[in-house]
């Protein structure tokens, strides 16, 4: 390169060129590159974003009106991640029911509702609805009838995403397999915007909701919170909307087809992805059966270790269903498969510390109602952003490398919060005069953190979409969804007997006369924050060398 091209380069016009390429490359090429047909799944995607409107006034009302305990809770999660499991029968399901599939979003739509009915009936009619049952056991049925909705929901998204992506041009003509590998891609990265884009209008609206909230009196304040559950019941109605929308771009679709001169059979060629019907895997629904039956008995008994006996048994039902359906792959893309799914199961499962480090956060560093949704909304902003910063990182690189990446930057990340337990809020703010409290390296940890958080996900979803078979994408992407999010349970279980190890207790007062019935105890936070850390970082890694060392490769 000579002289004059490196001066070119290094000017403000050349810099500016080269932002300009970027941003054209990784931003406005996906907004180029978006069909309305992709926007029916992008609404229910964005329904599923929004659903964590409530998840602020949630953590707040749990710590302020109920007496559950941190292992509780911890245990409580892991039932509401059980139901992601079903996704692996659910989507056998969507694949033999492909044309009357909406109906899966209509009943999700409805418990959605439910669950979010409950919550309003708690903060506008406590006294009546505790005269029926205990605050408690409503809040508890809540919480888990609100995952039943959106796994049918998203297990629906998840396959109108492959019917999205067209298979003709505007002249009816077939795109070739190129043109929609990069459509798959485009659609895939365009969901998880979709889901973030929701989580980002949801924190603009809690800092405009929650806006000093912890001067209000206790009316106030629970008036509030009933007015986001309120305003969260437009969740339930955009994923209706979407299935509306995709049947009327279906109808003229078809219309369309039928203008330019093409027989009803050859549109049904060209149209429709599921031109042939899977045959009823006995094995897939009779297992979701078993599973759900042997969960629903486990968890009415409420027998000791109920959960572990739930989790081991889902599990080895989830494996043999996968090992049946990936005799579907040839012998390379099965390896692919199961090494990725194996790598990701890993990565996800890593226990976190509980509710107990949120209360210590709010008990101890001041954080509001209003600072936790400036937290979120940071991390909205930069989750997006960061899905496009690393959208060619994302392409390019294995899962095994991006798992490597997020582990040691994650591990990184974790050492602010567990230096605050330590007092590094206190040495830092003494030596900046205030300036970098507990608040400032909360945000620049946010800041940092957000934009690793979807980027495991999008090239095995990518990957499922383009390589496997026509006939069985829903079924692939549920059962691969049932594996990965089996993880999160078993997260879940992690951080519950965490828990048992290490005590962590908030203050309980009585709900009546005010009086301390518990007092708080974060002396063991320290610990359990340092455990966590180390876990998160040794496990991953262990498991990616183990990997590579066998047969069994990575996206």
């Amino acid at each position: 390169m000579n002289k004059s091209n490196l001066t070119e380069q290094s000017s403000p016009s050349g810099l500016l060129t080269k932002l300009f390429f970027w941003l054209d490359t990784n931003m406005l090429s996906l907004g180029r590159e978006m069909r309305l047909s992709y926007l029916p799944p992008l609404m229910v995607y964005v329904a599923a974003g929004i659903s964590g409107l409530t998840g602020i006034v949630g953590t707040f009302y749990v710590k302020e009106k109920l007496g559950l305990t941190p292992e509780f809770l911890a245990m409580l999660g892991f039932w509401m991640m059980l139901p992601w499991a079903l996704k692996m029968p659910l989507g056998h399901l969507v694949d033999l029911i492909w044309r009357w599939k909406s109906v899966l979003v209509y009943l999700g739509a409805s418990l959605i509702m439910l669950s979010l009915l409950i919550m309003i009936g708690l903060l506008g009619h406590t006294e009546a609805m505790a005269a029926k049952a205990p605050v408690e056991t409503w809040y508890i049925l809540s919480a888990l009838l609100a995952p039943v909705g959106y796994v049918l929901q998203d297990v629906v998204a998840d396959a109108m995403t492959v019917e999205a992506v067209p298979r003709v041009d505007e002249n009816g003509e077939k795109f070739d397999a190129e043109k929609r590998k990069l459509m798959h891609v485009t659609m895939q990265t365009l969901g998880r915007v979709a889901i973030i884009g929701g989580g980002l209008l949801v924190s603009v609206a809690n800092v405009f909701l929650l806006r000093d909230a912890n001067t209000l009196s206790e009316n106030e304040k629970e008036a509030v919170y009933l007015l986001i559950y309120q305003l969260a019941l437009i969740i339930p109605l955009i994923s209706i909307m979407g299935i509306m929308l995709a049947s009327w771009l279906h109808y003229r679709e078809r219309n369309r087809l039928l203008y330019l001169g093409h027989s009803r059979q050859e549109i049904a060629t060209l149209l429709d992805s599921h031109t042939e019907t899977p045959s009823i895997n006995w094995w897939i629904l009779g297992g979701g059966l078993a599973f759900t039956a042997m969960s629903l008995a486990v968890g009415i008994s409420r027998i000791p270790a109920g959960e572990e006996i739930v989790f081991v048994v889902s599990m080895t039902i989830v494996i043999f269903l996968m090992w049946r359906l990936t005799q579907e792959l040839e012998p390379e893309a099965r390896n692919v498969l199961v090494g990725t799914a194996i790598m990701i199961f890993v990565f996800r499962a890593i226990p976190g510390p509980g509710a107990g480090s949120t209360w210590w956060m709010i008990d101890e560093l001041g954080f509001d109602q209003q600072f936790l949704a400036v937290l979120s909304l940071v991390g909205a902003i930069l989750t997006l952003f960061g899905m496009f910063i690393f959208r060619r990182f994302m392409a390019e690189r294995s899962i095994a490398y991006i798992i490597v990446f997020l582990t040691v930057v994650g591990t990184f990340l974790a050492l602010p919060i567990v230096g605050m337990f330590f007092g590094l809020h206190q040495w830092t703010a003494a030596l900046t005069g205030g300036f970098v409290d507990a608040r400032f390296i909360a945000l620049i940890d946010t800041a940092l953190e957000s934009p690793l958080g979807q980027i495991a996900m999008i090239p095995m979803l990518a990957w499922i979409a383009n390589s496997a078979p026509d006939k069985l994408k829903a079924t692939f992407f549920a059962v691969m969804a049932s594996f990965t999010n089996l993880a999160l349970s078993a997260s879940q279980l992690g951080t519950k007997y965490l828990n048992q190890v290490f005590d962590v207790k908030r203050e309980v007062k009585d709900s009546l006369t005010g009086q301390v019935t518990m007092p708080a105890d974060y002396s063991e936070l320290g610990q359990l924050l340092i455990t966590t850390t180390i876990i998160g970082f040794v496990i991953p890694l262990m498991t990616i060398l183990i990997i590579k060392h066998t047969r069994f490769q990575s996206a």
